[in-house]
């Protein structure tokens, strides 16, 4: 295995060790909510720079691979929602957003699938890469806040930092439902799956 997909192995590793982390305060003991924190911060930080190298390194040595092609996505999907299942559990993010992701990740999952069986790939596009970028900071938006909570009560930023953070929450449900259906617009328009039996 390359080092782009051992980077890959990292993210899907680290993220179950990040939702045992995030509830470390629920489950055992309140006064290990700081612990906590720290632990899922510094795990968001591993796991969104795994997901940064392993892409640069594979495509600067030319490490591309079938599973790797097959692996960041979903490595990436995983993690990305294990973040928000926390957040919505904590009541941070809103369920209407939560469900928009998912059931974003899970179409997508659909048509990667359809696509794969004609032999094509599902190109990325400026929304897919705009959503993966808000994803990215909406989690750590999330952590942060999450972290300020538990560490002072009275922070002036926990004020103005719960709104920013439910339109950046909006802004990464909204950005991936117009991934997804620019994907879909471009599948249509190749007539990629025009010979599909039905």
């Amino acid at each position: 295995m390359n080092l782009p997909n051992k980077l890959t192995v990292s993210r899907l590793v680290l993220t179950p060790l990040f939702f045992i982390a995030y509830h470390l305060g629920s489950w055992i003991d309140p006064s290990l909510a700081s612990l906590s924190s720290i632990l899922t911060i510094v795990m968001w930080v591993l796991i969104e720079l795994s997901d940064l190298l392993d892409g640069i390194i594979a495509r600067k040595r030319d490490l591309v691979t079938d599973l790797g092609k097959v692996m960041d996505p979903f490595a990436d999907t995983l993690s990305r929602v294990t973040y928000f299942l926390c957040f919505t559990g904590s009541g941070i993010m809103p369920l209407w957003v939560l469900a928009l992701i998912v059931w974003r990740e899970l179409s997508i999952l659909f048509v990667r699938m359809l696509m794969m069986g004609k032999g094509k790939a599902v190109a990325a596009n400026i929304f897919g890469k705009a959503k993966a970028v808000l994803y990215a900071i909406s989690g750590g938006m999330g952590l942060l806040y999450v972290a300020l909570t538990n560490w002072t009560q009275e922070s002036p930023i926990l004020e103005w930092g719960y709104p920013v953070m439910q339109v950046v929450f909006a802004l990464a449900a909204i950005s991936s439902v117009a991934s997804f259906l620019t994907y879909v617009r471009a599948i249509i328009a190749s007539g990629a799956l025009s010979e599909m039996s039905r």
